[in-house]
């Protein structure tokens, strides 16, 4: 990385932090100096186990179980980590759920559950911490998409319909808290390697990375250092894909 320990003394909230992709930018970004509030749903072995690493690196962490879906579960994982860490930097929009599920046999329960983790969740998450963030002086929010959003997929009409709602959420905010300089962007990762077998090409006739291999969480971290970090303070409004080459648009 271009800096060293430039996130010390920031606090972020990573929603589902307790494995894969959230786990694996809570430690990035611990590894720039920043304090991580680490949601989970209900794993509390999970979050602890992640708050455990983010400490050995020398950050302070903090356990939220909540799920993002509660509306009074989220204001009040933000108001506990105001209590112990007097401000809010960061926030990473990453918890989500996918279901395969054709149209046909889709349920509008089905259907609200996908979109109200994935969506509402943002928008709850984003109303509890914006205040904070407004203080910050390098206050920035982070949404995970997905390639469905941007390129369908059979099945999941419920993720894709929230997931291109994460992009159009993503420019709304870009828009209207230019004012405050937050910077808002959304990290589209590609599909996710199997952890017994990382090296395996996925078997997708559309998801085909071009680079011959599936994502690991980890490649996702880095660029979340970034846009979060000095480095990213000019990148806003912007759905960046980090796939291997599985998808060239925007």
């Amino acid at each position: 990385m271009p800096f060293d320990n430039e996130l010390a003394g920031r606090v972020a909230i990573i929603t589902g932090a307790g494995r894969s992709i959230g786990r694996a930018m809570a430690l990035e970004l611990a590894d720039a100096g920043c304090n991580v509030v680490v949601n989970v749903r209900s794993n509390r072995a999970e979050a602890e186990e992640v708050v455990g690493e983010i400490e050995k690196r020398g950050a302070k962490g903090l356990v939220a179980i909540t799920d993002v879906v509660d509306e009074k579960g989220v204001h009040k994982m933000a108001e506990d980590a105001m209590k112990k860490f007097g401000r809010i930097d960061y926030l990473v929009n990453n918890a989500a759920l996918r279901q395969e599920k054709h149209i046909e046999e889709m349920t509008f329960e089905d259907w609200r559950r996908i979109t109200g983790i994935i969506l509402d969740g943002a928008f709850h998450c984003v109303k509890a911490c914006l205040e904070p963030i407004k203080t910050s002086d390098a206050g920035s929010i982070i949404n995970i998409g997905g390639l469905t959003g941007a390129m369908g997929a059979p099945d999941r009409a419920h993720v894709v319909a929230a997931k291109a709602g994460i992009a159009g959420f993503t420019r709304a905010l870009a828009m209207e808290l230019s004012k405050y300089k937050i910077t808002v962007n959304t990290i589209v990762p590609g599909q996710l390697a199997n952890p017994a077998t990382p090296h395996v090409m996925p078997h997708h006739p559309v998801y085909r990375p071009i680079l011959g291999r599936a994502a690991w969480p980890q490649d996702t971290a880095p660029l979340a250092r970034l846009l979060l970090g000095p480095g990213g303070r000019y990148i806003t409004g912007q759905i960046i894909n980090v796939s291997g080459g599985t998808y060239f648009g925007t």
